[in-house]
């Protein structure tokens, strides 16, 4: 049985082939996910361990959801010479770095990162620890001296002697590189401009008794964890935050793994993809070639071979197969995982091939996945060969396995979906949105299980629609293309799956970001009045220069202010909130139309008041007059009243959970040094609104950073930023799709074997080349379309409730994109017409009488 198993499997290595290459993608898309994660993270562990001080010092973060506020967090620079006195300090510095800066060249462009790595301006202090070294040039002395560091020296075009803008906190000033500094570590993609260690505390924080952390140094002899102590025992336990080399490491290693995770869970979607439709692609392969040697099977039963050792045979056909594939997955994994990285270095992120990480459980993961899922995906097919009898040998092999009742289909699919359309009808009913977004994930599942197990039923009364006009079309061949594609429902139900499901993903997520652009649209009409919105275009805080240049400029008629800060608050049902609050000028009213439940703007925004959302605060327990402990960063604490409650659609630029604001004038108090975010503009009257933009992109010209916006840009904005969800699911999409036509070309493939008889009677008897690749073009888009009505149906279901869980957030608008359904429609039957051109050719060159004579 071996040898037998071993020459059908080397006998149908080309039947094989396609099938292998879903697993390849499959194995490919989670070793390289798996290898590339762990590249970063072992590099990106040196870099920290290699340039972390062994104690640092850092000002305590009392919010850990603070967002940027445009204050720098700071300690008292003297805290360095008394930490230098302790026993057991080599030495202590205060650093300085500050993130997030603008720095421009005598053209005023940015020569910060386009890859949204921030750029930092610190001051300049080498140890044997720092990540770059002076290699041209010097270092930088006095007020109007920097140095830049090489990569973004070359991207930028940036030579020694020539004259950078830096934009910071304080304000603007000039400086001249004096010299390069280059990376002796990993780049992580940031650039970084080097001040006199003298002058870099005033400027970019505006005070020499400031620093943003202090590194100590320990002697020799004394552990990071003894000199910890000895630190904690002068600045106290609540004051600062202290941490060792090795907590600091791992601290920026945890702060790095939001990104690597999103690159990794993408990646690994792809993956899930992959597998997913690789399957219905593997059990159909399997499915036709057991079909196709039935008579070789029962052959083996007449000769003694008992359903086990048959059942053995064609798993071990698909151990092997799945061996092969995870083999050359495995490598395919290592390649993309190379280009990963030099795609990263593109970014500025200048990782090295050489320093690739393939631990120990990539490949356990990819044999694992692809042998797994090719021996699952077999286990079906194999089960209904060991059925075959002896004397199938004696049997048509070409009518096997066709008119079996499909009585089990029909009722695990009627109960399966019957579950799914009540987890669904569950999803629409619920006021929670937990719950919801629960349900909505179950019932997507339970759905998509029932439309696979059920699909095969749904072949014949599908197909006889979308196949109706075939006849009357192309004729004889048209009919044939059609019935071709009903003989064997289980073939063309596995077949369109492959393609369903990427389409149910398309048509899911388009109807839920068309319809959350349609509600931010209305949202924006309804609660945006200014004529302008000035902001940075990466969202962060700006200078005041910048506020007080908009309001000197010609035509300006009101300007309101606009921050944010991170806000803790405690409400009356013990629940502790960390999230966003922002803050107004008074003249909020002129530039919103907001709606209250209670209360109004004046209320809101009067000094000690704070409103809220009206739901949020009835889900707490919260009434007007409600008296809140509120926490800023830095440690300050208020006590805030409940004085306006608003009813908004959503909480779209008043703050995030809970939709909390309050007047500019609290921000000011609790968070001193922070910064303007967004400013409303309307002009003064007598003034267009053409000229206004033109007098303030004239004013803002040489803060490159920062952009106008009015309605329609700012509706273009948020357009653009859902649009990047929707291009990855196109992406899954081309991968479903590239898999799916490998599927079609399968099933038309292993079909024409099958039915060589058939088309060598239908040459004999006058079919010409043509009109048989003709009927198998037909007979493919016909499944292609299939799929894609099947899954553009599941998917718009599928988005409706997604829609139903976003109307809880505030997103009640329902937008059908049908442009984009029809496009796919259209595209499904290229795909059919491009996976049938290799076997309507195979077929039409068959040899008519080889063809006749054919077993």
């Amino acid at each position: 049985m071996l040898k037998a198993t071993l020459r059908s499997f080397l006998a149908h290595k080309g039947r094989l082939l396609l099938s292998a290459l879903a697993i390849i993608l499959s194995v490919a898309f989670v070793a390289g996910s798996l290898i590339f994660s762990d590249t970063v993270t072992r590099t990106f562990d040196r870099l920290f361990a290699h340039t972390s001080a062994d104690v640092t010092v850092q000002p305590k973060k009392d919010l850990k959801s603070s967002v940027p506020t445009g204050e720098t967090q700071t300690v008292p620079s003297a805290l360095a010479k008394r930490l230098a006195t302790v026993p057991g300090v080599k030495s202590a510095h205060a650093d300085v770095g500050v993130e997030n800066i603008t720095i421009v060249d005598r053209k005023n462009k940015s020569v910060g990162p386009t890859s949204g790595a921030p750029t930092i301006a610190t001051d300049w202090y080498l140890t044997s620890r720092s990540p770059v070294k002076l290699t041209s040039g010097h270092a930088p002395h006095g007020p109007g001296e920097a140095l830049l560091d090489a990569d973004t020296a070359d991207k930028k075009h940036v030579r020694i002697g020539d004259t950078l803008t830096v934009m910071a906190q304080p304000g603007t000033f000039k400086v001249r590189v004096t010299g390069i500094a280059t990376f002796t570590t990993t780049n992580p993609g940031a650039a970084l401009v080097y001040l006199d260690p003298d002058i870099a505390a005033v400027k970019l924080l505006g005070s020499a008794d400031r620093a943003t952390s202090i590194s100590v140094d320990a002697a020799k002899g004394v552990s990071d964890a003894q000199l910890k102590s000895r630190v904690l025992a002068v600045t106290g336990t609540g004051a600062y935050d202290v941490k060792t080399a090795d907590e600091q490491a791992k601290s920026s290693a945890e702060q790095l793994g939001g990104f690597l995770d999103v690159i990794k869970y993408v990646m690994l979607g792809f993956a899930g993809i992959a597998v997913l439709v690789g399957i219905f692609l593997i059990v159909n392969t399997f499915s036709m070639l057991i079909a196709q040697r039935t008579r070789e099977l029962g052959l083996l039963r007449a000769l003694g071979a008992d359903r086990r050792q048959v059942r053995r045979s064609v798993l071990t056909e698909a151990v092997l197969l799945g061996l092969v594939g995870s083999t050359l997955g495995l490598a395919a994994g290592i390649g993309l995982a190379a280009g990963l990285i030099k795609l990263m270095s593109a970014f500025g992120m200048n990782l090295k091939a050489t320093d690739m990480v393939v631990g120990w459980g990539t490949p356990v993961a990819a044999y694992v996945v692809g042998i797994g899922v090719t021996f699952v995906a077999a286990y079906l097919p194999a089960r209904r060969a060991a059925g075959v009898s002896p004397m199938a040998a004696l049997a048509d092999a070409e009518t096997a396995g066709i008119g079996r009742p499909l009585r089990t289909r029909a009722i695990v699919g009627s109960v399966v979906g019957a579950l799914g359309a009540a987890a669904l009808a569950g999803c629409a009913a619920s006021s929670k949105t937990a719950s919801a977004a629960s349900l909505l994930g179950l019932g997507v599942v339970l759905t998509l299980i029932a439309t696979v197990v059920a699909g095969p039923l749904l072949v014949r009364p599908v197909i006889r629609v979308l196949g109706g006009a075939f006849p009357a079309l192309f004729g004889s061949v048209g009919r044939m293309s059609q019935r071709n594609a009903l003989r064997n429902p289980r073939r063309t139900g596995a077949t369109a799956a492959a393609l369903m499901v990427g389409l149910a993903l398309v048509g899911g997520m388009s109807v839920a970001s068309a319809s959350m652009s349609k509600s931010f649209d209305r949202q924006i009409d309804k609660t945006l009045g200014a004529d302008f919105m000035v902001q940075n275009s990466n969202f962060m805080p700006f200078s005041q220069e910048v506020t007080d240049r908009v309001r000197a400029t010609d035509g300006v008629g009101l300007v309101v202010r606009e921050r944010f800060t991170g806000i803790a608050v405690r409400l009356p049902d013990g629940k502790r909130v960390e999230t966003t609050a922002a803050g107004f000028d008074p003249r909020l009213d002129d530039v919103a139309h907001i709606a209250y439940a209670q209360g109004d703007t004046a209320a809101a925004l009067a000094d000690g008041n704070i409103a809220m959302d009206r739901k949020y605060a009835e889900d707490h327990r919260v009434r007007v007059g409600s008296v809140l402990p509120a926490e800023f960063p830095g440690g300050h604490t208020a006590r805030v009243k409940v004085a306006a409650l608003t009813n908004q659609e959503g909480s779209s630029g008043f703050g995030s959970e809970g939709g909390l604001f309050f007047g500019i004038s609290t921000v000011e108090k609790y968070v001193p040094n922070g910064q303007d975010t967004v400013l409303f503009v309307n002009r003064a009257a007598g003034t267009g609104a053409d000229q206004l933009r033109k007098n303030l992109d004239s004013t803002l010209k040489s803060y490159p950073q920062v952009q106008v916006r009015d309605q329609a840009d700012y509706k273009k904005l948020i357009h653009d930023q859902i649009a990047v969800l929707l291009y990855l699911v196109y992406a899954l999409l081309g991968l479903a799709i590239v898999i799916a036509v490998l599927g079609v070309v399968n099933t038309l493939a292993l079909s024409v074997v099958e039915r060589t008889r058939e088309i060598g009677l239908l040459r004999a008897i006058g079919l010409a080349r043509r009109q048989l690749r003709r009927m198998i073009r037909l007979e493919s888009v016909v499944i292609a379309v299939f799929g894609a009505v099947l899954g553009l149906a599941l998917g718009l279901v599928w988005g409706v409730c997604t829609q139903q869980v976003l109307a809880l957030q505030g997103m009640k608008a329902l937008a059908v994109p049908w442009g984009t359904i029809v496009a796919v429609v259209i595209g499904s039957a290229v795909v059919g017409i491009v996976a049938a051109l290799l076997p309507a050719l195979r077929a039409s060159r068959m040899n008519v009488l080889a063809a006749i004579a054919h077993e």
